[in-house]
């Protein structure tokens, strides 16, 4: 859509009037501005937050995981900033609750608050569970070792014949007892 001349002109005019704070303390009083409570925040970690604390989650994290690939790195850091930000959610639950009265203005930030952390958690499970694919995807396909073949199990006797009890295998413990008016011990069900 193109626009008149004249109107450009009003929006160059414009544009000159509106630059934005000058003043330092307008400048801070504006800073966090875009900041969102999402995962892909412009800062995740705020001045009253303890960076240490983030790489210590980071280091944690990774440790736990240890990604391999760039995609499990992305992974591993939408695992961390999830929690990072879980926690900045429960400090604000906490402020709010401390310090605003109960009313309608309080339910609605609970609201948000509540909606933020579900999306949050569903990230963090998210996150977790495409590192799992990712690991097991990447695990080398290993040949299974050949199982120890069974000893073939002999036949019964035939019915003509007194039934001899039949040796078992070592590992299995002889019967715990015979049940009276027979004369073969009980034997474990082998469906």
């Amino acid at each position: 859509m193109l626009i008149s001349d004249k109107q450009h002109q009003a929006n160059v005019e414009n544009a000159q009037k509106s630059t934005g704070p000058t003043t330092p303390e307008g400048r801070e009083a504006i800073r966090f501005n875009a900041l969102t409570y999402g995962l892909r925040t412009r800062q995740t970690i705020l001045e009253r937050e303890n960076a240490a604390e983030y790489s210590d989650l980071w280091d944690e994290l990774e440790a736990d995981w240890q990604p391999q690939t760039r995609t499990e790195r992305c992974y591993l850091e939408t695992m961390v900033t999830s929690q990072w930000l879980l926690r900045r959610i429960a400090e604000s639950e906490q402020r709010i609750y401390t310090t605003m009265k109960r009313g309608e203005e309080q339910f609605k930030l609970l609201a948000y608050i509540y909606k933020q952390r579900a999306q949050l958690e569903r990230s963090f499970r998210t996150a977790i569970a495409d590192m799992k694919q990712s690991q097991k995807e990447r695990q080398p396909r290993q040949p299974q070792p050949p199982q120890p073949e069974q000893p073939a199990k002999t036949a019964p006797a035939p019915a003509s014949q007194p039934a001899a009890p039949a040796a078992e295998p070592p590992e299995t413990p002889p019967p715990d007892y015979v049940m009276s008016g027979f004369s073969e011990p009980a034997t474990t069900d082998s469906r």
